[in-house]
């Protein structure tokens, strides 16, 4: 995303309509809705290139939502991998998480999206989303672009701590501004083997190698791979150097959160302009659309 901010018209919003799947404390939800924005700032989300926002500051989403219900088969969010894996790891089954695919393709349709940047588990989804623009368009002519995904194959699935996919909502997370000593005890926890020490390691299906690997260029991973097989370290060396890695990476990043958490009121306008400007696009596609179905 950042790296595309440079060439294209990147929109990046928080997504707090779809954390609702999972959110029952609405303190927390404003907190973290809060915390994220100013995370994708210090990371390098750029406001005078990218449009920036929170979804519930553009609620026209909801209504495109809705309409496009219509054009939803049940049979397509009945073969929807994500739903099927989130209720298979405990998260209570409900309507906003069925359909959650749908909002998805509200996002994107509502700004007539050309490319969206996502991990290989959310292709499904993209594709869901060109079946339901597909339906309406030849139901009322051309009125939604077709999208297209863009997957990083390199880091296309980030794995967790337990070897499944990274992700909140599975608890297996590293938080990238965690302080040192919290983030090594992450670290710490990282699931391996039980080779013992002084014997070569494989690296090839080693959770804490895929999370190195995220930070190093191709001479760097073979010298890796190379310590793995001498034999000469254990697991614990390398969840310290994943440490090191981490925490190297991501110096500016705490720098700018520093500053970004006492101006807040500034990142408060960033979300506001950015709505703004994405609220205006949303009124000219939902005009056409409310006048097209005839509302």
């Amino acid at each position: 995303m950042i790296e595309r901010q440079e060439s294209d018209e990147l929109f990046t919003f928080i997504a707090n309509y779809h954390s609702l799947t999972s959110s029952k404390d609405a303190k927390l939800l404003k907190s973290l809705t809060l915390e994220a924005t100013i995370d994708y700032l210090s990371l390098g989300i750029e406001p005078t290139k990218t449009t920036f926002w929170v979804q519930s500051d553009v609620p026209q989403v909801l209504e495109l939502y809705w309409i496009l219900s219509k054009f939803t088969p049940m049979g397509l969010l009945e073969r929807a991998h994500s739903y099927k894996d989130k209720v298979a790891k405990g998260i209570l089954s409900s309507h906003a998480l069925f359909s959650y695919p749908v909002l998805m393709a509200a996002d994107i349709l509502l700004l007539d999206t050309q490319k969206v940047p996502v991990g290989k588990d959310q292709i499904q989804h993209i594709e869901m989303t060109r079946d339901i623009a597909t339906k309406f368009n030849n139901e009322y002519g051309d009125i939604f672009t077709m999208p297209e995904y863009i997957v990083d194959d390199e880091v296309a699935t980030i794995v967790g701590i337990d070897g499944e996919k990274m992700s909140k909502s599975y608890g297996n997370t590293i938080d990238i501004f965690m302080q040192e000593k919290a983030l090594q005890k992450q670290c710490n926890k990282i699931i391996s083997s039980s080779t013992p020490f002084g014997e070569p390691l494989e690296w090839e299906d080693c959770n804490i190698y895929k999370l190195a690997s995220l930070f190093l260029n191709s001479d760097e991973k073979q010298e890796l791979q190379v310590r793995y097989q001498s034999g000469k370290e254990g697991y614990g060396h390398f969840k310290k150097y994943l440490k090191e890695l981490i925490w190297d990476e991501f110096e500016m990043a705490r720098e700018k959160k520093a500053y970004y958490e006492t101006h807040i009121d500034e990142v408060h306008d960033i979300l506001k302009q950015g709505a703004l400007k994405v609220g205006q696009i949303a009124d000219k596609k939902m005009a056409k659309v409310r006048e097209v179905v005839g509302l």
